[in-house]
């Protein structure tokens, strides 16, 4: 990816799963009973702790409720989710006001008419928030959206009321006017750009984020379609059969990058590949970038149905070549021959590398063409994370991708004229105690030990995206084989817990050497005559598009650094005018 993807990538931090809104009421009224101790002074704790519960507890439960149903009967889209993760969201904020406000209040004995009119401003900035995201998700008008968007600030307002009867509902509705054009404005300002530059609302993606956040729904999917665009590309299948005739393994390799982040689009797809295959399934990483992120899930779907096409037209042959190696530059080939078909592994290793350019893969490919097909895979094991200009990207026109494709034909040329022998295959694969977290999918670890003539070579296929420098040597080094390659899947379901997350980051690389190690031991041992063969089926998919991924990266950045200052410069401004309010109302 290049830098500008790879700081849109670290927007991957923002992306968590809500916790479900019955699990967190009780602690919703606890959190609100203690602020309520810290911040008011009634002269008993006790009190001071039902006023909290009264003044921002309570109002935030019945947001939670009323929120999803007002909404739709003015024709909106909330959910209860949402409407509970918005509640407790301006809860957080109406307790961080309240406690920098008695905070102040102690230190500079200003009493408690200080925190109650803080209490009206953080009623007043929720109404605020609420609105945005309302206005985001339900696309209503902001006239429409303030219906529910004021239930928070209104109930809260209501039991203030009731308990000091000095509420200046002037003063109040005052400054919600004064947030609500600043939300106005800001919408108008940040959305200007998306629409000019890609067509779209950023509203839209607003609402597909609260919705994933919220409740794992596919409407980011929906804002991805809208950008997206058509494109064919080239799914290729490796089956491998026992001599009876039953599948024991199957690597398939459709030309699309397993992205965005998380299980958007085809973040999941080396799982599903796996679900998908009667053998033990090897996915690994395709000649494709960021451009050709699969935009919704239904993509996956295709591409399965592609996968099927293509293993039924499989012509299957005992023979193969011994594995050979071929090198220009930094550019590194694995490769082996199974009847008229090329298998070949590419890698920069040890110097660092991230995705190839889908053009540069079907120029690498034709070179590489026997008259047969040819699995091109990236083994992407070697990332030193978003450092460098380009972070490695084999881009068109590089010299890597010129390095690139002289290697992978000659290397293929030397297959052509490489004595065959029997193939005999063994595979394992191992579901370690590693998780996302670690960088690890749910794939774990899977091996496989092709043998022709004697000759030994073992792939490695890591459910990882990339991997830290010089941990493929290591593990290479402890692979009992006479040659062997490891790859990585790319799978960006571990995107979620970090933008990069790669294979090493989080593992101890002694602990991974040794489940490797072992692995590929398992895998000899498996060892049995087969026959393979290769077929490619061609999938029209839709993806982000050649240079709308550099489109969107650039526009979602230049968003988050004009929003940031944007948003100050309106709550400065908000600010300025809420003390002049203050001083003409309260």
């Amino acid at each position: 990816m290049t830098r500008t993807q790879g700081q849109l990538a670290a927007l991957s931090r923002f992306v968590f799963r809500a916790p479900d809104w019955s699990t967190s009421l009780f602690l919703t009224l606890l959190v609100a009973a203690i602020v309520g101790v810290a911040a008011f002074d009634s002269g008993f704790f006790l009190d001071d702790a039902y006023f909290g519960m009264l003044y921002v507890g309570v109002p935030t439960a019945v947001a939670a409720f009323l929120t999803a149903p007002v909404d739709r009967l003015l024709g909106g889209q909330f959910t209860y989710n949402r409407s509970a993760l918005l509640a407790f969201i301006c809860e957080l904020v109406v307790v961080a006001v309240l406690l920098v406000a008695a905070a102040t209040a102690a230190l500079a004995g200003v009493g408690q008419p200080f925190v109650l009119d803080a209490l009206l401003v953080a009623l007043a900035s929720i109404f605020a928030l609420r609105l945005f995201v309302i206005v985001a998700v339900s696309r209503r008008s902001p006239a429409a959206a303030a219906v529910p968007a004021s239930i928070q600030t209104v109930v809260a307002t209501g039991f203030v009321a009731a308990y000091d009867g000095s509420t200046d509902y002037v003063l109040l509705l005052a400054l919600c006017a004064v947030y609500a054009a600043g939300v106005s404005f800001f919408v108008f300002a940040i959305d200007r750009p998306w629409r000019r530059s890609l067509g779209v609302s950023v509203l839209d993606f607003v609402r597909g984020f609260v919705g994933h956040v919220a409740e794992g729904s596919r409407e980011l999917e929906t804002f991805f379609e809208q950008v997206g665009e058509r494109a064919v590309v080239p799914v290729t299948v490796l089956s491998i059969r026992r001599l009876g005739g039953t599948e024991k393994a199957r690597f398939v390799l459709p030309m699309v990058h397993p992205g965005p982040i998380g299980e958007i689009g085809g973040g999941n797809l080396p799982e599903r590949i796996a679900a998908s295959a009667d053998g033990l399934a090897f996915p690994p990483h395709a000649t494709a970038g960021h451009d050709f992120n699969l935009v919704s899930e239904r993509g996956v779907d295709t591409l399965l149905e592609a996968t099927s096409s293509a293993a039924d037209r499989i012509e299957y042959a005992r023979e193969a070549t011994p594995s050979r190696r071929e090198a220009e530059g930094d550019s590194k080939f694995l490769g082996q021959a199974i009847g008229e078909d090329r298998l070949l592994v590419g890698t920069h290793a040890p110097e660092p590398a991230d995705d190839v350019a889908f053009s540069v893969g079907l120029s690498i490919a034709a070179e590489a063409s026997a008259g047969g097909d040819v699995m091109l895979v990236d083994a992407h094991n070697c990332n030193d994370g978003f450092d460098g200009a380009a972070l490695g990207h084999v881009t068109p026109g590089s010299a890597r991708s010129f390095d690139m494709i002289e290697a992978a034909g000659r290397l293929s040329e030397r297959l052509g004229t490489a004595k065959r022998g029997e193939l005999s295959v063994g595979v394992a694969c191992e579901d370690t105690e590693w998780g996302r977290e670690d960088g690890l999918g749910p794939l774990g670890l899977r091996a496989a030990v092709f043998e022709v003539r004697g000759h030994r070579t073992a792939y490695v296929v890591i459910d990882g995206n990339n991997m830290d420098p010089g941990l493929r040597e290591r593990l290479l080094g402890a692979i009992d084989a006479d040659d062997a390659e490891v790859m990585t899947t790319d799978t960006h379901v571990v995107t979620t817990v970090d933008a990069t997350n790669q294979v090493g980051a989080a593992i101890d690389h002694d602990r991974l050497v040794e489940a490797v190690s072992r692995l590929v031991e398992a895998a000899a041992a498996d060892l049995e005559p087969v026959e393979a063969g290769m077929a490619t089926e061609r999938a029209e998919v839709t993806v982000f598009g050649n240079d709308r991924t550099e489109s969107l990266a650039a526009t979602a950045n230049a968003m988050v650094g004009m929003g940031g200052v944007l948003l100050a410069a309106i709550v400065g401004a908000a600010t300025a005018v809420s003390l002049l309010v203050f001083v003409l109302i309260g």
